[in-house]
C-alpha cells in the first residue's frame, strides 16, 4: 500500500491524544470530523491500525508506538493484505496464518513483548478460565451475530444470499457474519432479526425453567427484565417463552426511550416501563405491589468479556473499579430478589470475566439471601466461536 508509513505515523498521533475519556469509536469519529484532510479510505485503514494496536493491551507498552503499531499489524492479521510495506522480506516469509506461529515469531524477535499482557488482569479472573486461550483471542476480531426471529429464518437467508452477504450458520437461528456488514436491506431489524452476541443468546437456555411456572396452555409468566438497557434479553425472552407480562425497567431514562421504539419495531406492544435505580431498596410506585415469576439481572459490570469490541479497555480499566461493580451488583441483587415468588427463578448475568462479579456473586447470594437456591451457573465462554464472554447463573427461590 502506497500510503502505509503515512497511516501508521497518523494512528499513532491519534493513539497518543486518546485520553479514554469517551470510547474510542466516537473519539475517532470526532477527530476525523475535525480533520477534513483525511478520505473515507484514509479512515478505515487509519481506524484498523487504532484498533489492532489496542488488541495487543500491554504486551508492547516498552515499544516505541509506530514500531508497535506494526508489531499489531502482523499479530492481528492471517497475512500481510495491504500492510506488506510495513515489513522486511523476513517478516513477510515467516508471516503465518496461524496466530500461534505468529506469536511465536513475535517472541523471538521482540524481547519487549510480552504476550501474557494482551488482557493484563489475569489475576482477577476466574480460575476455571483458560487464560492462555481467552488472552489470546483478542487479537482476533470478534464476528458479527445476529439471533433470528421465530418463522423469519428463510425470509433473512434469502435477503443474505441475495446480496452476496457471506454468513455461517452457529445454530438453528443463530448467524455469524464478518464484522461491520451492512444489515441494511436484509429484513427489519429487531423484527426479522435481532443483532445479538453468540453468548448473550446462550442464556436463553437457562430462561427455559420458567415456562413451568405457566399455570395453563395459554397463561402468561410475569417477568421482570430489571437492568434492561437495550432490551435484549426481554426480547428474546419473549421468543423463547412466548406469552409473558412484560416489566422493564433501567436507571437511565434515553435508554428506556430507545428500548420502547426497539420493542415497537420487534412487535412487543404490551409491556410496563419504569425508571429506577436499584442499587437503592425498590420504592417505585410501578413496582410497589408486584412480584415475578422470573426475574433477568444482566448487571451492569466492567464489560471485560467484551473487550474483543472496545479493545481500548485493555489499555485503560483501573482494576479498581471491579470492587466498585462488585458492590453495586450486590446491591441490585438485594433490591430485586425480594420481589421474586416462592419457585420463581432469578437469572444473574454478567458480560465479565472477574471472579468477583461472578462466582462472587454467586457466592454472596447463596450465603446472604437464604430462600435462594442455586441450580445452575455457567461460564459461556464465546471466545471460541469470536464472540463474547458471558457469565450466568440461575436461582430459584425456595417456596
Amino acid at each position: 500500500m502506497k500510503y502505509a508509513a503515512n497511516y501508521v505515523k497518523s494512528a499513532a498521533a491519534i493513539l497518543s491524544s486518546f485520553k479514554n475519556e469517551s470510547p474510542f469509536s466516537i473519539y475517532l469519529k470526532a477527530y476525523f470530523a475535525a480533520n477534513k484532510k483525511f478520505g473515507s479510505k484514509d479512515r478505515k485503514f487509519i481506524g484498523q491500525l487504532c484498533y489492532q494496536y489496542f488488541r495487543t493491551g500491554k504486551s508492547l507498552a516498552d515499544l516505541p508506538t509506530e514500531e508497535a503499531i506494526r508489531v499489531a499489524v502482523f499479530l492481528c492479521n492471517e497475512q500481510p493484505n495491504d500492510w506488506g510495506g510495513l515489513f522486511s522480506e523476513a517478516w513477510i516469509e515467516a508471516w503465518s496464518p496461524a496466530l500461534s506461529e505468529r506469536i511465536a515469531i513475535v517472541q523471538k524477535e521482540i524481547p519487549d513483548f510480552k504476550s501474557e499482557l494482551i488482557f493484563p488482569f489475569e489475576k482477577w479472573i476466574s480460575k476455571s478460565i483458560d487464560f492462555k486461550l481467552f488472552n489470546e483471542s483478542h487479537l482476533i476480531q470478534p464476528y458479527l451475530f445476529i439471533r433470528i426471529r421465530p418463522g423469519r429464518l428463510q425470509n433473512v437467508l434469502k435477503a443474505l444470499d441475495k446480496a452476496n452477504i457471506a454468513y455461517r450458520s452457529i445454530s438453528d437461528n443463530c448467524l455469524a457474519l464478518a464484522n461491520g456488514t451492512k444489515l441494511e436491506g436484509i429484513g427489519e431489524v429487531d423484527k426479522d432479526f435481532v443483532v445479538q452476541d453468540y453468548s448473550s443468546q446462550q442464556t436463553a437456555v437457562l430462561m427455559e425453567p420458567a415456562k413451568k411456572l405457566r399455570k395453563g396452555k395459554d397463561a402468561s409468566i410475569d417477568i421482570w427484565d430489571s437492568c434492561a438497557a437495550s432490551g435484549g434479553k426481554s426480547i428474546l425472552a419473549r421468543d423463547v417463552l412466548g406469552n409473558i407480562n412484560l416489566t422493564v425497567s433501567d436507571v437511565r431514562k434515553t435508554i428506556i426511550q430507545n428500548l420502547i421504539s426497539r420493542f415497537q419495531r420487534a412487535g412487543i406492544r404490551q409491556f410496563d416501563s419504569v425508571i429506577v435505580n436499584l442499587s437503592e431498596p425498590v420504592q417505585s410506585p410501578e413496582l410497589q405491589h408486584k412480584t415475578f415469576d422470573l426475574i433477568i439481572c444482566d448487571a451492569p459490570c466492567s464489560g471485560s468479556g467484551t473487550w474483543g469490541r472496545t479493545p481500548e479497555q485493555l489499555s485503560f480499566f483501573n482494576t479498581e473499579h471491579i470492587q466498585e461493580y462488585q458492590k453495586t451488583q450486590e446491591s441490585i441483587v438485594t433490591s430485586v430478589f425480594p420481589k421474586l415468588r416462592p419457585g420463581g427463578y432469578f437469572l444473574y448475568i454478567t458480560c465479565s470475566v472477574f471472579e468477583a462479579e461472578n462466582e462472587g456473586i454467586v457466592q454472596y447470594i447463596s450465603q446472604s439471601i437464604l430462600t435462594a437456591e442455586l441450580i445452575s451457573q455457567q461460564l459461556i465462554a464465546g471466545f471460541e466461536k469470536r464472540a463474547d464472554f458471558m457469565f450466568a447463573a440461575l436461582f430459584r427461590k425456595q417456596d
